[in-house]
């Protein structure tokens, strides 16, 4: 059934060693299930990292359009940057993060929605191009699944930093106030900072070295251009360098960082759900 493989052999998704697609762990590495229940080639070819890069941009992709459908006379079809924006109250109902939604209104679930969100045609654009260019690189490093929860987990503390940093008021007046606040830039930026501590590690320490750069040159154009969440970059990057230390890129994925991943998706799934229900009373 979909094309579910019953014998024969599989390559590993954690070392990439030849096993038995039935056998209860890799002999290489320990992971445990590495057939994936016979489905590890149909996921293969959602790609080397297993569809992570297809699932974020699907998702977010889906929720854009979602948000300008949600109140079609909001969308602004003016400007450069803010071409076809969705209004806040599109951006709110469907789980916009901030200051506001989160210390006013108590909604402390959007952290984990808010990531999936966009301002605007370019906005998604660029953020997509890097999901692009460095989700791959981080699933070869740590795993698809690991991949996954670090882009997760970075956004959730991003997120949390954002809503809560304009009561630290030294830091607020250089990195700025955040009340409404969407996008998948503390994602980035959470990968980004893993890529950085995988080459501390001594693994494609000239990725690493790159991804220093980009996230050094980034932040700095953020704190120059208006209207950018700061706190939400360096959340990221903070979130995504301590999850890959304690994922540690020098020891093989396991099958609970998968189950992890699923319920971290079902998590910002929920939180969407969440706000919108929440918006309807």
């Amino acid at each position: 059934m979909f094309g579910r493989q019953t014998s024969g052999s599989v390559v590993c998704p954690a070392c990439g060693k030849l096993v038995g697609v039935s056998d209860a762990a890799c002999w290489n590495c320990g992971r445990r299930n590495p057939g994936m229940w016979g489905y590890a080639k149909l996921l293969r070819k959602l790609g080397a990292d297993l569809g992570v890069t297809q699932v974020v941009i699907w998702s977010c992709g889906a929720l854009y359009v979602a948000s300008l459908l949600v109140d079609p006379s909001s969308v602004n079809m003016r400007g450069t940057f803010g071409f076809l924006s969705p209004g806040n109250g599109a951006l709110h109902l469907l789980g916009a993060s901030g200051a506001i939604p989160v210390v006013v209104e108590r909604h402390w679930w959007t952290p984990l929605s808010a990531g999936w969100l966009h301002g605007g045609l370019l906005h998604i654009v660029f953020n997509m191009l890097w999901v692009r260019q460095l989700a791959p690189v981080t699933a070869a490093i740590y795993g698809p699944a690991r991949a996954m929860l670090i882009y997760i987990g970075a956004s959730v503390v991003g997120f949390t930093m954002s809503s809560f940093g304009l009561f630290i008021p030294v830091l607020s007046s250089l990195l700025g106030r955040s009340l409404f606040t969407v996008g998948a830039s503390a994602a980035i930026f959470g990968l980004l900072g893993a890529l950085v501590y995988a080459g501390r590690r001594g693994i494609a320490m000239h990725v690493g070295r790159q991804a220093w750069m980009y996230a050094l040159i980034l932040f700095v154009f953020g704190v120059i251009m208006p209207q950018v969440d700061n706190w939400a970059h360096l959340g990221g990057f903070l979130g995504g360098f301590g999850l890959a230390h304690w994922m540690n890129p020098l020891t093989p994925e396991r099958a609970d960082h998968l189950f992890a991943a699923f319920g971290a998706l079902l998590l910002s799934l929920l939180a969407v759900l969440a706000s919108v229900l929440s918006g309807l009373r």
